[in-house]
């Protein structure tokens, strides 16, 4: 995110260059009820709050976490009025997804070995086709 956010408001156009998201993308999250900016007619206006959110959607997001989880955690703050339970939430679901990703990389270099063990074998018993000079 650049910096220039200390202003109450900010125009979707605003947003999408401090946070280097698309208009789409803004629209988006907000059919999904992960923001809800602030309607004055056709214009939409966005919060501190929906700039805090905003970059905690975006962070779940590179996590891999789903819009699903990130909406409930974020909900959490909502409701107790403070992020005790949020923090929680959030400790939890990175330590479910770490260990997912952890996973899938024992997966990965497991079959980049194997894959790398077949190469070798095929070039030495010379199944490897020879490059054109």
């Amino acid at each position: 995110m650049k910096p220039d956010v200390a202003r109450d408001v900010m125009t979707i156009r605003e947003m999408c260059d401090a946070f280097e998201v698309t208009p789409r993308t803004l629209r988006f999250y907000e059919t999904k009820e992960l923001l809800t900016p602030i309607r004055v007619g056709t214009k939409r206006l966005y919060s501190r709050s929906d700039r805090a959110r905003l970059g905690l959607i975006l962070r779940g997001k590179r996590f891999g976490f789903s819009l699903e989880d990130i909406r409930q955690t974020l909900d959490l703050y909502d409701r107790d009025g403070g992020n005790a339970a949020q923090r929680r939430r959030a400790y939890e679901l990175g330590v479910r997804r770490l260990a997912e990703m952890e996973a899938q990389r024992a997966d990965l270099d497991l079959a980049i070995a194997e894959l790398k063990t077949e190469l070798s074998d095929a070039g030495a018993k010379g199944l490897v086709p020879r490059r054109a000079a």
